[in-house]
């Protein structure tokens, strides 16, 4: 081969070798069209990553900021966010009383004896009003009972007799009211006479007034117009049956008579039957010597408490007796108690202690109704279907009672006793949360 032809053929394929590594190199990094070169793009992005990470751990830092201020907040709520639900029948097996916050005089106070009693107004002595055979007792004694409630079933054949008269008297009523119609019809016709009318007229204003008497005497037992609307529909037996029923809302407490006993009606009571007594309110009969009746006033608060200085109840001095017994040399202040939860018995001897009034009025309330709940007092109101803690700040303490300076309201409703068994139930439902109180 010539020299000139190795030159030709040798130039070409120095091109075709460059121009294929220029494309390799074009495939690897390509050109950028805006200039910039890529690694400084990437080192750029990162830096952005950075910054947005540290924007994230700033909102996380305020998060948590904003986390720390709500809580402080939030325990800067009053307690009383916090509630203890109770239906009323729960509310009354735990012993809760609620009663209102008043002010009383400070001072000195004067300690007596005092004697649970029933009150009066509230015992009934049942007795029949027929004399008959008790056929069915449906009352016994522990029994609690409303006021109407069937107690015994008596068969009576006074109480027979009773119905049999009115119903003669009705039977006759009727007639004479038609014998007296057929007459005014035949004078009207110009038939009968004059005398006749008059007498039918008189013998229905006495069939009235029998019929009157009847009725009257039923009324008299005790049988009501829907017994005696119903006797001439009467079934066989009916007319001898008498009810016992309650004539207050109360507890049986004494039942002395037997299936099948007869009983007696009389004018001194007859046979007691049944007695029933309401203790829902009951009072507190205080012994006041001679030489402390011109200490004593009406209308003085007064406290209640067992031997052992637990308070029980309070109240003021409704009556003050004039009279002074001769054998005791002592006069009775009486005080009307609200007993609705029974903590107070009949016979039961307690110390009254009798504010003397000779200091300024202030706001107390019994000690055991303020209660600690997260380091704070507070005392308990009722709200809604429940219960929560009122703040209050408190002043002295003296026979039982604590002084409210700030946080109760005169007239305020307020848990006067059982505020600790919510304190308990409160502090119970914030363990199972998780939450320290």
């Amino acid at each position: 081969m010539s020299k000139e032809f190795k030159k030709t053929t040798a130039l070409p394929l120095t091109l075709l070798m460059a121009a294929l590594l220029l494309s390799a190199c074009g495939n690897a990094a390509p050109p950028k069209e805006d200039g910039h070169d890529h690694g400084e793009e990437q080192g750029m992005d990162a830096a952005h990553g950075e910054d947005a990470h540290g924007d994230e751990d700033h909102a996380d830092e305020h998060g948590d900021k904003h986390d720390e201020d709500g809580d402080e907040h939030g325990h800067d709520e009053p307690a009383g966010e916090d509630r203890v639900s109770l239906s009323p029948v729960q509310a009354r097996e735990a012993g809760i009383v609620v009663g209102v916050a008043k002010k009383t005089q400070a001072g000195q106070w004067l300690s007596l004896p005092a004697e649970i009693r029933f009150d009066a107004d509230r015992i009934a002595n049942v007795a029949p009003q027929v004399n008959g055979v008790i056929s069915e007792l449906y009352g016994s004694e522990g029994d609690e009972v409303e006021k109407g409630d069937k107690l015994a079933l008596l068969s009576s054949r006074e109480l027979a007799g009773l119905k049999a008269d009115y119903r003669s008297a009705m039977g006759a009523e009727r007639l004479a009211r038609a014998d007296l119609a057929r007459e005014e019809k035949l004078w009207a016709e110009k038939i009968t006479s004059e005398a006749d009318l008059l007498t039918a007229r008189a013998a229905l204003h006495a069939a009235n007034a029998e019929r009157e008497s009847a009725e009257n005497k039923l009324h008299a037992v005790g049988i009501g117009h829907e017994v005696i609307d119903d006797l001439k529909s009467a079934r066989d037996g009916a007319l001898s049956e008498f009810t016992v029923t309650a004539p207050i809302a109360g507890v049986i407490v004494r039942r002395p008579v037997t299936l099948g006993e007869t009983v007696v009606a009389g004018e001194s009571g007859g046979t007691p039957m049944f007695t029933i007594v309401d203790d829902s309110v009951v009072w507190a009969d205080i012994a006041v010597f001679k030489q402390d009746l011109s200490k004593v006033r009406k209308g003085a608060s007064v406290t209640l408490k067992d031997d052992d200085g637990t308070l029980l109840a309070s109240g003021e001095i409704s009556f003050i007796s004039p009279i002074i017994d001769e054998t005791s040399r002592t006069a009775t202040a009486r005080v009307v108690v609200d007993n609705a939860d029974g903590q107070l018995r009949p016979g039961q001897f307690v110390t009254a202690d009798i504010a003397l009034g000779n200091g300024a009025a202030i706001l107390r309330v019994p000690k055991q109704a303020v209660q600690l709940v997260e380091g704070q007092n507070v005392v308990f109101i009722p709200q809604g279907d429940g219960y929560v803690p009122l703040p209050v700040v408190t002043g002295e303490e003296s026979n039982g009672y604590v002084a409210i300076r700030s946080g109760l309201d005169e007239g305020q409703s307020f848990v006067a006793q059982g505020a600790f068994t919510l304190k308990a139930q409160l502090e119970k439902a914030a363990f199972g949360d998780g939450h320290s109180h």
